[in-house]
């Protein structure tokens, strides 16, 4: 191997001058007046921003994740002109299976931190040595360690790509991907590829609206002439598809004027408003748990994932990603390698069984979970990876 394709080990250290700024900048915020409503319709509520950054401003201890990071084994290698970070953990049981887990925005490794020692020590965590991974964890380009991009170009279908280069790189020649948010956008893509070594894919995003009805959602426009939602399963998601391309202006200032987000670059609560807007129902989970209620995430989850979009400086590059996109989030995409589905009740959509099965042919596992969002791994571990190891269990 090349030095400039070899995989070199990667540390990273943030200085206590660092913290001492960013703290200094929170408690320094200049806050806009209260909403005018009494709910969320306006974004993240100035009671919720407050509470952050009282929090983050004094107690907040970013050495504890920080220390979390560094216990895993974190490497470095570039592929196609770009430094890609990721951390890779491979599981003391033999025959592990090993699994490439891709991020969203507005995440980072931090959303996959909780999910490494279940899979890879599952004997330790209520599995079985038969369940056993090794697991890859990227961060995507523009985003955490890895490289930013200079130029155009870097949009999912070449983040796929070079993901199959980076498992053949680690000499694995059986492997299966898995993705939510923009990860489940390129795990579909490395579907659709087929890289080799690649047997299967776990998505809890899946992409299986029909275009036309995606294409007429995005537009506004009535559903096309002859259009049949054969059950009440399809008519739910048309409306949560609907209201969902109805909230994401967020994504629309990303795609279109990711530079003119400058100001996310010099203030972390300025910042922290913008990735906390993500989803109505993750905006509300969150700003409970800054209200004192764990559910799911706590008060140093969300900060431990914002603290490093801050201290990377990667706010603008992240957005990047949204500009590079071509095509729509959730429609079809043709993926016939073995798939496995999991459907959690606060994702922005419930996708149906039936077009589940049009979507994925070769489905080899669906499921309805009890509870989780749009962040399953980082909400939901104890349920996300039960899902992986029952997803996966054919392949192996």
């Amino acid at each position: 191997m090349s030095d400039s394709t070899a995989i070199r080990p990667f540390t990273f250290e943030f200085s206590d001058a660092d913290l001492d700024d960013l703290r200094a900048r929170v408690r320094a915020t200049r806050f806009p007046e209260k909403e005018t409503v009494d709910d969320q319709s306006q974004g993240t509520q100035l009671a919720t921003l407050r509470a952050l950054a009282a929090y983050w401003g004094t107690e907040y201890d970013w050495r504890r994740i920080e220390a979390k990071l560094k216990s895993y084994p974190h490497f470095v290698t570039e592929i196609d002109g770009l430094d890609i970070h990721f951390i890779h953990v491979r599981s003391r049981h033999a025959n592990a299976l090993p699994v490439i887990v891709t991020h969203g925005w507005p995440g980072s490794v931090v959303e996959q931190i909780k999910i490494i020692d279940p899979l890879t020590d599952p004997t330790a965590h209520g599995g079985h040595a038969s369940d056993a991974f090794d697991v890859v964890i990227p961060s995507m380009p523009g985003y955490g360690f890895s490289g930013k991009p200079t130029a155009k170009g870097w949009g999912p279908e070449r983040i796929a790509r070079a993901w199959g280069e980076l498992m053949k790189r680690l000499g694995y020649t059986k492997y299966v991907a898995q993705g939510g948010d923009w990860g489940a956008v390129v795990t579909d893509a490395m579907g659709v590829q087929e890289p080799e070594g690649l047997v299967g894919i776990h998505t809890n995003m899946p992409k299986v609206i029909p275009p036309a009805i995606e294409l007429a959602i995005i537009a506004g426009n009535p559903l096309p002439d002859g259009t049949v939602l054969a059950d009440d399963e399809q008519k739910r998601a048309v409306e949560q598809l609907d209201f969902v391309y109805r909230h994401v202006y967020y994504a629309y200032m990303m795609a279109s004027r990711p530079q003119s987000l400058a100001a996310h670059a010099d203030s972390p609560v300025g910042l922290a408003a913008f990735l906390l807007d993500h989803d109505a129902k993750s905006l509300a989970l969150i700003s409970r748990a800054f209200d004192g209620v764990r559910e799911g995430l706590s008060r140093d989850d969300v900060l431990d994932n914002v603290t490093l979009f801050w201290l990377t400086n990667t706010a603008v590059s992240a957005a990047r990603l949204y500009a590079e996109n071509t095509t729509p989030f959730f429609g079809v995409r043709g993926v016939k390698l073995p798939t496995a589905v999991s459907v959690f009740p606060d994702e922005l959509y419930q996708a149906p069984r039936s077009w589940t099965e049009e979507a994925y042919p070769n489905l080899i596992h669906y499921n309805q979970l009890p509870e989780g969002g749009h962040f399953a791994a980082w909400e939901q571990p104890e349920l996300f990876v039960g899902e992986l190891r029952t997803g996966f269990r054919s392949l192996r």
